[in-house]
Parts: C-alpha cells; structure tokens; sequence
C-alpha cells in the first residue's frame, strides 16, 4: 500500500499525522577525540547541524546511520548495512575528512592526505546496498568524490600541487564565506532546476576533486575557474547524485550563493516516488 503524501498532514477526516520521510545521513567519525570532550580511548559519530536542519525544514526526518564495526562490539550477523538502508527512504553522505588514496587505487602523496579509509569502506558500504535497493542517494563534497571513487573514478589527491593554474577552492579562514561561480553543463539536472540562474555561486571547501570520471558518471557542473568538477549524475537506474559544494550552507534568503532547496527538493521527489509516497 503507498504511503500518504508528505503534503497532507492529517487525513481528511482529521485522523493521525502522515510519516515524513526518512532520509539516512552518513556519520561523521572522529576516532580520536579531543580528551576536553571527556571521551577518553572512544571513538565519536556525529552528524553536522546544519545538515540535519536543512533535511528537516523540508519536513523529512535526518537519521544519522551508525557504523557497523565488527570491533565495536556488534556482531556482524546481529544488524546488516541492508537493514538500515531497507529503513530509509533515501541517503545524504555527509561532508568530512578526505577520501584516502588507498580507496581509488593510490597511495597518500603526503601523511595529512591519507583521508578516513574506515569511513570510505563504510559509506561506500551505504551507498552500493542504497543502489541495490534503489534507494536515491546525494552525496555533498565529500560525499561526491566517494560517489566518483564507488564507479573507479579517482581524485586529485590536492587541487592546489596536482592541478596547475587552479583557482583556490578552500580557504581555511574564510571557510563558508569562501565561493566561486560554477557552469552547468547543457541539458543538466541543475539547468533545468535553476532555469534563470545567470551567475551560480557555490562554497568552495575542499583541497580534493574529481579527476578521472568514475564508470557511467556524467559531469553536471564545473568551476568557471579552471573546470574543476563541481557536480556528478550516474545515469544508470536510480538517483545518485553528487554536488562538490555545500548546499546546506546556502540559505534561502541568501541571494549570493545558489539556493540549496531545489536540489534537496528534487532529492526527496525520488525518495518519494521509491516509497511509493502519492504527490
């Protein structure tokens, strides 16, 4: 049976709440915590404020999605990656440290370039299982260079030292107030969801990028700068998608940087129709 629209939400003779949408979102890890947070020898998962808020304005549920080490004490056999992905409706892998080399086939040009491997395995974990069970996926910075990685693409492993001439896509001191313009390609997802954006500008937070295009991979937008891949589309049965900037840092009321509505919007359209929901 199809699940009421996330529109209504009461039935119409005033009867229970219709449920919102459950949108998983990938843990941030710290495996060695500052001792002042008081998690001596433990290891933190956490998920970043603003993207929770930014899920939750549009009235879907955000659900951080735990790691399942054998380590940690969980037996393997107990919870499986496709019982979380089976209790979603849809998955943002969240922003965060580098995608390590060894995940695209290379080895760290330098030590604080090794990135999260235990991170990449587990989300690369979410994001096939969400593929099989055509759960739509959107990946953000981080996020989209492990999307690129999952189909054998690979990554500058540093803008600034592998990609001569480069505009600087991070400033550590401006931080999100740091953005630059972006081109969409013809006939994009993002043309036609910004048909009379004339000059998008995006945050610009990260030192890694897309290199070589990952299997069944379409570029979707590129810096203005120095085409650096700013966007991504597989285009095989699904929705996986893959922005290289901060959508949930763009405020609506901000006319500055591209309004990260209409894409969350067209995101959470797919999980709708995946679970059925009626539009």
């Amino acid at each position: 049976m199809a699940r009421p629209t996330l529109s209504t939400p009461t039935t119409p003779l005033g009867g229970a709440r219709t449920p919102p949408l459950r949108i998983g979102v990938s843990a941030r890890l710290m495996h060695q915590p500052p001792m002042e947070l008081g998690f001596r020898g433990k290891k933190l998962q956490y998920i970043e404020q603003s993207i929770a808020h930014w899920i939750i304005a549009e009235g879907a549920l955000a659900l951080m999605i735990p790691t399942l080490e054998s380590e940690g004490g969980l037996r393997r056999a107990a919870v499986h990656v496709g019982d979380y992905v089976r209790a979603i409706d849809g998955l943002v892998l969240q922003g965060g440290a580098d995608v390590s080399p060894q995940s695209y086939g290379e080895e760290a040009m330098h030590p604080e370039w090794r990135g999260d491997r235990v991170r990449d395995l587990y989300e690369l974990d979410l994001l096939w299982e969400c593929i099989i069970q055509n759960k739509p996926v959107l990946g953000i910075c981080r996020g989209c260079q492990l999307i690129n990685v999952a189909f054998g693409g690979t990554l500058y492993q540093d803008v600034a030292t592998q990609l001569g001439g480069a505009f600087k896509h991070v400033d550590h001191d401006a931080y999100d107030r740091h953005a630059h313009g972006v081109r969409f390609t013809k006939d994009s997802l993002l043309e036609r969801l910004y048909p009379t954006e004339d000059d998008p500008q995006v945050t610009s937070i990260h030192h890694q990028a897309v290199k070589q295009l990952g299997n069944g991979l379409v570029v979707e937008a590129q810096s203005i700068h120095d085409d650096v891949v700013e966007a991504i589309r597989w285009t095989g049965n699904g929705f996986v998608y893959g922005v290289q900037w901060h959508p949930e840092f763009h405020p609506a009321h901000n006319s500055h940087l591209l309004d990260g509505a209409p894409l969350l919007g067209e995101f959470l359209r797919a999980a709708k129709k995946r679970a059925g929901v009626v539009a």
